[in-house]
């Protein structure tokens, strides 16, 4: 048996290790740690994307037209199999299949004289990039760029057109898209006038000090003829949408649909085979199959720019409702009184009744719109809620307005 001394002797020493044991096990954590976070900052001094940068080298290019993965990867010696299960790891994160001309991708790879890619980072846009792993293991994560946000103002006196006066002050050619859809419903921007001005509030993006866009515009005052337009940025009911300076929406709601219809018999597609032609063609609209003669109204208020027999469209009514949206009323079997080119609609105005006119395997109504000229999928159409500021929000919103409406006092607007 032990005797007391040694006993004692040998809990002093256990005493004094125990603190060496946990201080080496600290440290053994921090390492971790600090491993683990330097592999998840992009871009320091010493790594590209969790690789030492002594031990790598990073090739830069843009994907080129049908330009596949096994294309990209195949010469940095990546076999089949690898690209194989690289594509099957990233179906739920980023497919591949979905690689798109000129993006701009980058290969890590080692730097022997044959190199060996470790990783595959391809960017979508500016600020989402998506990592393919497959060193070790394969994994697929994506990611974002950190972006800062810088509050800017501008403003200008129309000589000729809101796009020219924003591009000779400088400005991003999306602001004037941007002010065209707040302010869709009350100004007609194919007729501003000589002297109109503007004052806006608005964010620039940037990644890394490279400018990347132009974020949401805060608040902006627009004269039109003479008669001033506020819009403030304000979000109720997980929406975030423009209200004037009373509170009120500048938007209004479109109808969901603009029949009464049994199904939806065919969907929005750029590669449809044709049910007469039988080939594949885009289908840029919405078929809601019903009987003839069903009525067909007008989604929203509007004025008609076409009424007439169009060969493989039949009798088609074209309302043009604000300088963005615009919808087509196809394969009608006659119009509804008083439709006529120049005529103006309210939203719920019968147009005309169901038909199978044109180009048409029996009764359906094809239905289409435009945003900006571009036809869009009318299901994909998220409609306004065009309600004013609720009560439980008006607090923060005149709070809000009050500021932003003194901040646009402030600016000055001068020929450019």
């Amino acid at each position: 048996m032990r005797t007391l001394n040694q006993i004692i002797r040998l809990i002093s020493l256990l005493l004094i290790a125990f603190p060496l044991v946990i201080s080496c096990n600290e440290k053994k954590g921090e390492r971790n740690l600090e491993k683990e976070h330097s592999e998840l900052k992009e871009n320091l001094n010493d790594s590209i994307y969790g690789y030492h940068i002594d031990s790598v080298q990073c090739i830069k290019e843009t994907i080129k037209q049908n330009q596949s993965l096994s294309d990209i990867l195949a010469p940095y010696r990546i076999s089949y199999k690898t690209i194989h299960e690289i594509a099957m790891a990233s179906k739920t994160v980023y497919d591949v299949k979905k690689l798109a001309t000129k993006k701009q991708y980058e290969i890590i790879c080692s730097k022997d004289s044959i190199p060996k890619a470790k990783c595959f980072i391809y960017h979508p846009n500016q600020v989402d990039y998506i990592v393919y792993k497959f060193d070790d293991s394969v994994s697929v994560s994506k990611r974002k760029f950190e972006v800062s946000r810088v509050t800017k103002t501008t403003s200008g006196k129309i000589n000729s057109s809101l796009y020219k006066t924003l591009i000779d002050s400088g400005n991003s050619p999306k602001l004037a898209i941007e002010l065209s859809e707040i302010y869709a419903w009350q100004i007609d921007f194919f007729g501003i006038q000589k002297g109109d001005n503007y004052k806006i509030i608005f964010d620039e993006l940037y990644v890394d000090d490279e400018f990347i866009g132009v974020g949401e515009i805060k608040a902006a005052y627009f004269d039109h003829m003479g008669s001033g337009y506020y819009a403030f940025l304000h979000e109720q009911d997980s929406i975030t949408e423009y209200f004037d300076e009373t509170g009120n929406s500048l938007r209004k709601a479109f109808l969901k649909a603009p029949l009464s219809y049994r199904r939806i018999s065919s969907k929005f597609s750029r590669n449809r085979l044709h049910p007469i032609l039988k080939r594949r063609m885009p289908h840029l609209g919405v078929d809601y199959a019903a009987s003839q003669g069903t009525p067909v109204y007008s989604i929203g208020d509007g004025k008609v720019i076409k009424a007439k027999y169009t060969g493989a469209a039949g009798n088609y009514v074209k309302i043009k409702h604000n300088s963005v949206y615009t919808t087509g009323y196809l394969h009608l079997w006659k119009f509804g009184k008083g439709i006529r080119p120049g005529s103006y609609v309210k939203q719920g105005q019968l147009i005309g009744y169901v038909g199978s006119t044109g180009r048409s395997t029996g009764p359906h109504l094809d239905f289409r719109i435009w945003k900006n000229g571009q036809a869009i999928d009318p299901l994909t159409l998220k409609p306004p809620s065009a309600k004013p500021i609720e009560e439980e929000y008006k607090i923060s919103y005149f709070k809000n307005m009050e500021e932003y409406k003194n901040e646009l006092s402030k600016i000055d607007v001068s020929p450019i």
